[in-house]
């Protein structure tokens, strides 16, 4: 069956497996590609995380709700997932973004993810699609602390700083591990003052500085 593993990491098996292929096509290899899906997908995921979010914080007013909404939508957090669903071996890429790692690519991973709410939705409609998102969001849901900041961890990072005075960190890319389709990026964050050298380790560089940030405001903040 046409990506099988795929379609078993989402829990949804396609219909119209022209809608799946088309979801995973970037414009680079075909004037047929994902990016209508992505805008239909696009919606999908931000009403059905919002709705994820109003039953889960019933107290918080619409302010809140859309910080919290945009910290889980954006394009990191798409990747991140899009990653652990191994989503970049099943993408069809033009020769150049082959050469350049684009099924690695956040940017890429994140608009594919989405293209596929959209071609579930064209598939068997918004409850399906709705399903697939709530099951792959859910759990970050719980996660959440609503007293929390709700800013990313290198922006926490960087205004900590400020607020001290102190001298912005450097991120560095250390390597990375793994195969060349399941690589995982090894990245430092380093700051002169205090001294302190803090590792990350993610499915994209980003997501690796991100944790590496984390981890320094954690210590700033001892």
């Amino acid at each position: 069956m046409l990506n099988q593993r795929l379609q078993q990491a989402l829990g949804y098996t396609f219909v119209r497996s022209d809608l799946l292929t088309q979801a995973l096509t970037h414009r680079s290899y075909g004037s047929i590609n994902n990016e209508r899906l992505e805008f239909l997908g696009d919606s999908v995921l931000n009403c059905t995380v919002a709705r994820a979010l109003y039953d889960a914080f019933p107290n918080l007013p619409e302010g809140s709700l859309s910080r919290l909404r945009a910290n889980l939508v954006r394009q990191e957090t798409l990747a991140d997932i899009a990653a652990s669903l191994k989503l970049g071996d099943s993408l069809r890429l033009g020769e150049g973004e082959l050469k350049s790692g684009g099924f690695r690519r956040p940017s890429i991973l994140a608009d594919a993810l989405e293209s596929l709410f959209g071609a579930i939705f064209l598939d068997a409609g918004f409850e399906a699609a709705q399903r697939v998102v709530r099951g792959l969001f859910d759990p970050l849901v719980a996660q959440i602390d609503p007293k929390a900041s709700g800013k990313d961890p290198k922006t926490e990072l960087q205004e900590i700083l400020q607020s001290r005075k102190l001298p912005l960190p450097d991120y560095r890319l250390i390597g990375t591990q793994g195969e060349a389709h399941d690589q995982s990026f090894i990245v430092d964050c380093v700051l002169a003052k205090p001294v302190l050298n803090t590792r990350g380790v993610g499915k994209s560089r980003r997501a690796a500085e991100q944790e590496a940030a984390r981890q320094a405001c954690a210590a700033l903040q001892k």
